[in-house]
This record gives C-alpha cells, sequence and structure tokens, in this order.
C-alpha cells in the first residue's frame, strides 16, 4: 500500500480568491455573506448567499476551451492552476506522466435553464449554442479540465450531494493507497446563481435572517434559523509519497483515513447513526484512536436537525477526547459540492499555520452542542491530525483524516 500526501491547494473562495486571502478570511473570522436584491426579485423567500466574482478567463484560456465551461468549471480552472502552480506541476509534467482528475459536482444549472429558454422561444435546437450540452452535463469540470491540461489518467465526476468532493478526494486516496494512479487532481465546484438553488429555497432551507448576512450562518447556535447557500471551487493535488519525493515537492499533510456510509433513512433528513459509523470507519482505515484527533471540521451547516444530529455523533465518536470542533461554513455558508474539498484546504491552512478558525456567530450554544469543545474564536493550536466530515441528501457520508508530516 502507498502512502497518500497532499503536494498542492488551489481555492476560489467567498472568502478569499487563493491560498492567501482564505487563510486570512480563516485567521479573522471574515464571512463571505451577503444579501442578493435579485433573488428576492425572483421570489426567493431568502435573498442570502455567499459571493464572488466571475474570473475573467479571455486572454487566460482560448476561446475554443472557454466555450464548454460553465461558471463553476471557471472557478474550478482558477483553483487548479493554483494548485498545480503550488505543487511544482507544470505542463511539461502532465504531459510525460499520466494524472488523473475526480471532481465532486453535482448539478450545472444554468446552461440547462438556458438551452430549454431557447427551445421554447425559437422552437428550433439548432439555436442552441454548441458548448451548452458540455457545460450542462454533472461531468462539466472534470470533462473539460481533462482536455484543458491534457490528463491521461482516470477522469471521472463524483456525484455524491454535498459530500461529492469530499468523496471525490476519499475515492482519489484509494487508489493512489492501491498503486492503480500516481497523481491524481481532486476538487469541487459549486455554481452560485439563483437557477441552482431556487428549489432549495422552496424547501424553507436557507437562513432569512437578511437584516445582518455576516451573522446569518451561525452553525451550533440555538437561535440558527438555516443554512446559506455559497460556491466557488476547491482543487487539492494528491499524489503517493515516492512521487512526491522523488519530485522533490512539498508535502502540506498525509491523507491517512477515508470512511463514507449511507444512512439507509430519509432523503433529507439526517440521523445520528450513519455519521458515527463513517467516523469510524475513517479512524479504522487510518489505525488511529479518536484521540488522537486534534482538530474537526464539522459539516455543520446551521440547520436546526443537521447540527444537532452531527454534534452527538461527534460525542458519540469524540466524547472522551473532545477535540476542538468549529464549521467553517459559519464564514463561507455551504457550498455544497465543493465543500469538502474547500473544508480539507482550509482544515490544512489551519494545520500549517497553527491556529483553528473561529466558528462565528456562536453565541448560544444549544443542548446538543454544549457537549463539545467548539472554537468560538481564532486559537492558537497545534494540529497533527484533522478530521473533516461531509454529508449530503441521500443519507451519503464521508469523512476524511488528515495528518501533518512532521
Amino acid at each position: 500500500m502507498h502512502r497518500v500526501v497532499i503536494t498542492g491547494m488551489g481555492i476560489y473562495s467567498v472568502i478569499g480568491k487563493n491560498l492567501a486571502e482564505v487563510k486570512d478570511s480563516l485567521y479573522h473570522g471574515r464571512s463571505g455573506i451577503i444579501f442578493d436584491q435579485a433573488r428576492k426579485e425572483l421570489g426567493f423567500r431568502s435573498g442570502l448567499t455567499g459571493m464572488v466574482e466571475r474570473p475573467v478567463l479571455k486572454g487566460v484560456l482560448d476561446r475554443r476551451m472557454r466555450v464548454g465551461l460553465p461558471l463553476q468549471g471557471e472557478y474550478a480552472y482558477i483553483s487548479t492552476l493554483e494548485a498545480l502552480n503550488q505543487a511544482g506541476i507544470d505542463q511539461a509534467y502532465l504531459d510525460a506522466h499520466e494524472t488523473g482528475i475526480l471532481f465532486g459536482n453535482d448539478s450545472s444549472a444554468v446552461p440547462v435553464v438556458e438551452s430549454v429558454d431557447i427551445l421554447r422561444q425559437k422552437k428550433d435546437t439548432m439555436m442552441i449554442g454548441s458548448g451548452h450540452i458540455f457545460q450542462s452535463m454533472n461531468s462539466t469540470v472534470s470533462m473539460n479540465l481533462s482536455v484543458i491540461f491534457r490528463l491521461r489518467g482516470i477522469n471521472f465526476t463524483i456525484s455524491g450531494a454535498c459530500a461529492s468532493s469530499s468523496h471525490a478526494i476519499g475515492i482519489g486516496y484509494l487508489l493512489i493507497k492501491q498503486g492503480l494512479q500516481e497523481m491524481i487532481i481532486c476538487g469541487g465546484a459549486q455554481e452560485i446563481n439563483p437557477e441552482s438553488t431556487a428549489s432549495f429555497d422552496a424547501l424553507n432551507a436557507f437562513s432569512t435572517r437578511e437584516s445582518e448576512p455576516a451573522k446569518a450562518s451561525r452553525p451550533f447556535d440555538r437561535d440558527r434559523d438555516g443554512l446559506v447557500p455559497s460556491g466557488g471551487a476547491a482543487t487539492v493535488i494528491i499524489e503517493s509519497y515516492d512521487s512526491a519525493m522523488k519530485r522533490g515537492a512539498t508535502i502540506f499533510g498525509e491523507v491517512i483515513g477515508y470512511g463514507f456510509s449511507s444512512n439507509g433513512d430519509h432523503i433529507s433528513m439526517p440521523n445520528v447513526d450513519g455519521p458515527v459509523r463513517a467516523m469510524h470507519k475513517a479512524i479504522g482505515d487510518a489505525g488511529i484512536l479518536p484521540s488522537e484527533i486534534d482538530y474537526i471540521n464539522a459539516h455543520a451547516t446551521s440547520t436546526q436537525a443537521g447540527d444537532s444530529n452531527e454534534a452527538k455523533a461527534i460525542s458519540l465518536v469524540h466524547g472522551n477526547s473532545k477535540p476542538l470542533v468549529s464549521s467553517t461554513k459559519s464564514m463561507t455558508g455551504h457550498e455544497m459540492w465543493m465543500g469538502g474539498a474547500s473544508e480539507i484546504i482550509y482544515s490544512t491552512l489551519m494545520m500549517n499555520n497553527n491556529f483553528v478558525a473561529p466558528n462565528i456567530n456562536l453565541e448560544n450554544r444549544d443542548a446538543d452542542s454544549e457537549k463539545l469543545n467548539i472554537a468560538a474564536k481564532t486559537t492558537p493550536h497545534g494540529i497533527k491530525t484533522f478530521l473533516s466530515n461531509s454529508f449530503g441528501f441521500g443519507g451519503t457520508n464521508s469523512s476524511l483524516i488528515i495528518r501533518k508530516i512532521i
């Protein structure tokens, strides 16, 4: 079995468009949530959202490559460039080696809506642009990036709701661990637009604390009233330890455990048993004790049932050791398909800079979160091993464990 390490990271997030900006926001507890009046005008119950500007790719990427990229694909291109650069990987290296790509993505709403609008208006399929098919498929990000970077390894998309990109890293880890691939570009991407979140709003899933956008996402707080949708893209370069040593690459962490489970229960209501089993599997795969985990980046999205059930699950698995816990979604909102990968990056940045980012907006804890050791403010902390949880609709659960290499 091969050891699997992280040698590159890239991020395009509502709290920063690169690693340096993101690290600063994490340390200072800076929110990326805004109020979007356009959503109210469309009939949204909540006008709250994370927001990041669209990258300008004209002059960076030729039109033939740009035409197939949806918004989240543009985010992912930027995050992948940063990750490859940090890993010291150029196009010559990619051309000479078999490198794979696994991205988490579970929707591409705008191209679908646009195609149908054109069809209904023009009554002619030939009026639909050629790029719409490549933009509208769930596999759009891995599909486009594999062509742009001329990748020749594993190439598909993980579609697992809000655990998608965590599973992408987990599956990549297993492939490298078994010697089937040497290096994989893993990550997740989530579009930020009303079209992709209207049906969530219809479920009354979103916070309506519109007068205070930065305080709307409040995981584990007693007065939380729903999540805030968000997005962007995150890319993690994982490779075998031997490959990293051969290249002389800087190692930012080692993936040592991956656990997964299905609740086998309600399609949208989380339970306790599924997350408990995922965390136990990750710990067992890592070959460590629960007490060796120094920090947990909780999935906690700021919903009543989700946060409470995760708090119960964490208490059952880690109650004796009480590691520091926070949910970076308090700052970013719920990045959905991107969240698993971005939270690995957020936590790895903390691990390599000796702090735990705050769970902001935690003013009044509920009974379940009282049992956790939650970091309500930025806390200096030497993290050696962390666990990151990601859960999704359909009861899909993923837990990843990353260790610092000293």
